[in-house]
């Protein structure tokens, strides 16, 4: 994957990027090079919680555009994140149930795109990632959300299962995509809810997939087994949609 317009080089650069207060997403770092100004933008990276990849020098050669890493590169986010608080408040403004749409490590910036672009059509209040083994806002995801992420917050978290659980507190209940779920049409879906989409291959986690309320699928007829993730995200924001529309 490349991430071009985002994509910040050398040391100056990325210290500036820092300063300024632009969100990073990751930082690759050269093996063992942790002296000077390095040093100073680890520092800021620890600060930022920004997740930092020790590599080598082939890996950033490979990586960098103008060949001139000086042997640090960084990807920033194309937009900036939100507070989980920020998308409940959204709600309240809206005087609506909160709607929040949680990825369980969903990593092609394609699929991401889609998904907030379909969340944003569906009325969810928000959208919200993990840090880590995720993709984040690059300029891929904003192009493929059609401008949604304009409208639509996305905020980033250190640890899904507790997000959930303080989500739980504020009347939220979760429902995840398993194809070994009860069929979504049986389900009672409305109210405060948080939809759970997993990873591309994986699926959900087992941890997040515990915290779950309820498991739902989505019936299959044909002959292979399984959606794409951001095509499943559809269809099962637009039952919630449905049951809504129809409460």
């Amino acid at each position: 994957m490349r991430y071009e317009e985002l994509t910040i080089e050398g040391r100056n650069a990325v210290a500036e990027a820092f300063r300024s207060g632009k969100t990073i997403d990751r930082l690759f770092v050269l093996e063992g090079n942790r002296e000077g100004a390095m040093n100073n933008i680890l520092k800021e990276a620890k600060k930022q919680n920004a997740v930092v990849s020790f590599v080598k020098k082939e890996r950033l050669d490979q990586m960098s555009a103008t060949g001139k890493h000086q042997g640090v590169i960084a990807y920033a986010a194309a937009y900036e994140y939100a507070e989980v608080s920020d998308l409940l408040a959204i709600a309240r403004e809206k005087g609506e149930a909160p709607f929040l749409i949680l990825l369980d490590g969903i990593e092609d910036p394609h699929n991401l795109g889609a998904i907030i672009r379909t969340a944003n059509l569906a009325g969810a209040h928000g959208v919200i990632i993990p840090k880590r083994r995720a993709a984040g806002l690059t300029a891929t995801v904003a192009k493929t959300s059609a401008g949604a992420l304009n409208y639509t917050p996305v905020a980033k978290v250190t640890n899904l299962v507790q997000t959930m659980e303080e989500l739980k507190k504020e009347g939220l209940w979760f429902v995840c995509a398993d194809m070994d779920g009860e069929v979504m049409y049986r389900q009672n879906l409305i109210g405060p809810i948080g939809l759970v989409i997993g990873n591309e291959g994986e699926g959900v986690s087992r941890l997040v997939r515990e915290k779950c309320d309820y498991i739902t699928s989505i019936p299959m007829k044909g002959e292979i087994d399984s959606l794409n993730a951001s095509v499943a995200a559809g269809v099962l924001m637009y039952e919630i949609v449905r049951q809504r529309l129809g409460k």
